[in-house]
């Protein structure tokens, strides 16, 4: 199971989701779908652009955790 860790990083960077979709040019809708984990997939370049944005590494946004 992937667990979205965006909410997080964004709280620890005190960034809104409006600045965040300013500066990468995403969607507040695609950027709120995807910090609430109703996406089956996210492009490398979305990753890239909110990475560079947040100053962040992908593992600080996604997490893997078996399912039991």
């Amino acid at each position: 199971m992937i667990i979205v860790r965006l909410d997080r990083v964004m709280a620890d960077r005190k960034m809104t989701l409006k600045e965040l979709s300013e500066r990468t040019e995403i969607s507040e809708v695609n950027l709120s779908k995807l910090k609430n984990s109703r996406v089956k997939a996210i492009r490398f370049s979305t990753l890239n652009a909110i990475c560079t944005e947040l100053k962040c590494q992908p593992r600080d946004i996604l997490e893997f955790v078996y399912d039991i």
